[in-house]
């Protein structure tokens, strides 16, 4: 009998940030290494004979968390690699689902039938899975192995050994980060023995789908759309400091008008839907001497504040950033505004420094990409 642990990928940013991350290989997040160690305890004391991975960062990491102690190299897989969703990769999903809601509907709730040009289809990913799984097997008779993989894939697998359709989202779930599945080959067949299995994980490491809205962005021109600009600002800065007490919008409208020149996805609409939920405004040219790229702001209406949502903006300054080729991101926020401290906090940002504002001190708070 050969056993095989067929493990989804930790936590990345993709999954965080809400983002197509099929090929895209996006770094592995906080709570995705929190995931590995938990995963390595599960492992701990699971003989192993072999593992294998895809190659892509966020599985190869997550299988070295099950390797520790066990003195077993790595040995990857590009045919166990995530579906490559073409040009859909690294898009966030609010702004899929606005612009294409059916065939981001098949893609979730009917795979069997969803193609797009330019990228793999779940049925191709399947063939290509599943053929590399049964060879591996084949090369590890008897033997205790586990395999790393990621969602769409796991899904493939499962479905040619269940006969199970991939639009059968009720029986054939979407696998959750780190979940374990056991497989059984007995040299005729594969057998199920459980699928899906995060029970190594505490609540507060366990991630699932759907739980705030997509967000989308539009560039917004803060010369056409004064008015909102300085709505938001003005929002803003009364959410921090109780009234507009020495605000002044036209030195904020000025430059995010110089974004806008500069680079017309510097300056962002966060939207719901249709509803108009947020700003990003970010200045290109700040501190890029020092390899940094500046957030002027990340707003959020009330209502969508303390939610989760906050870090579906951060994730278009980190993006944006990231294919200038900056290596940071820098930020100014007031010290009483303890809220936007915390999350800035909780998203890697440290204070490198502080100077007296209109309204008290302004902490300068950096974040490495």
């Amino acid at each position: 009998m050969t056993e095989i642990y067929l493990i989804r990928h930790c936590q990345a940013e993709g999954n965080r940030y809400r983002m197509m991350q099929g090929f895209w290989d996006g770094e592995v997040t906080a709570l995705g290494l929190q995931q590995i160690d938990a995963l390595a305890e599960r492992f701990r004391e699971i003989p192993l004979d072999a593992i294998y991975s895809s190659d892509l960062q966020r599985a190869v990491l997550t299988a070295k968390g099950v390797a520790q102690g066990k003195s077993l190299p790595i040995q990857t897989r590009t045919a166990l690699r995530e579906l490559n969703t073409g040009p859909w990769e690294r898009r966030f999903f609010g702004n899929l689902c606005y612009e294409t809601p059916e065939l981001v509907d098949r893609f979730l709730y009917d795979a069997e039938n969803w193609t797009l040009e330019g990228a793999e289809t779940y049925r191709q990913v399947r063939e290509r899975a599943l053929k590399e799984l049964e060879y591996i097997t084949a090369q590890n008779e008897s033997k205790t192995i586990a395999v790393v993989s990621h969602g769409a894939t796991i899904r493939g697998i499962l479905s040619g050994i269940t006969g199970i359709s991939l639009s059968d989202v009720k029986t054939l779930p979407i696998f959750r980060n780190t979940s374990v599945t056991k497989l059984c080959w007995d040299g005729t067949c594969f057998q199920v023995e459980y699928m899906n299995d995060v029970s190594h994980l505490p609540p507060q490491a366990q991630t699932s789908w759907g739980s705030t809205a997509d967000l989308r962005d539009e560039s917004l021109d803060p010369k056409k759309d004064r008015d909102y600009y300085e709505d938001c600002y003005a929002d803003a800065w009364r959410s921090v400091h109780g009234d507009l007490k020495n605000f002044s919008p036209e030195p904020y409208t000025t430059s995010a008008e110089r974004h806008y020149k500069l680079n017309s996805g510097a300056v962002l609409r966060i939207c719901n839907g249709e509803e108009s939920v947020g700003l990003v405004d970010l200045d290109p040219e700040r501190d890029e001497r020092n390899g940094a790229g500046w957030i002027s702001l990340l707003y959020l209406k009330e209502e969508y504040r303390n939610s989760g949502y906050g870090i579906q903006l951060l994730a278009r300054a980190i993006i944006f950033y990231r294919s200038l080729g900056r290596r940071s991101l820098r930020l100014q926020v007031a010290e009483e505004n303890a809220v936007a401290r915390a999350f800035y906090e909780r998203e890697g940002f440290c204070e490198i420094g502080k100077q007296k504002g209109l309204r008290g001190s302004l902490l300068l708070m950096e974040k490495a990409i």
